[in-house]
């Protein structure tokens, strides 16, 4: 079995919580090439990529304090959540804000909260 190293960075930039400046973490581990292929496929249909699923993943396992969703192919067309997330990645391809960074979305939201 040849082993696929994946890395992800989790947010790139250090944010505050509870006061406390949170430092970026490397994540790093090891997969199969099959399962790594499959994967990828997967979030693909899904319209995210990989690290993005990772992130989200290790977001919500935290908020949740446990395995808080599931996202099933099969269940695209009779998923809530999933319709939202193809309504929203419709929109932002619309106005033109589809590839923003991470960094940029922040930015945008530090901004709006700065204005109300």
């Amino acid at each position: 079995m040849i082993a696929f190293a994946n890395t992800l960075w989790y947010n790139s930039s250090t944010k505050k919580e509870g006061g406390i400046a949170m430092a970026n973490t490397l994540v790093q581990f090891r997969a199969d090439e099959t399962s790594r292929i499959k994967a990828v496929g997967i979030c693909e249909k899904l319209g995210i990529d990989l690290a993005t699923y990772l992130r989200m993943c290790i977001s919500r396992l935290v908020q949740e304090n446990g395995i808080p969703f599931s996202m099933k192919v099969d269940d695209i067309s009779e998923n809530r959540g999933m319709a939202a997330m193809k309504e929203a990645s419709r929109i932002a391809a619309a106005e033109g804000i589809a590839d923003m960074t991470l960094d940029e979305i922040n930015e945008e939201i530090a901004e709006t909260r700065k204005l109300s």
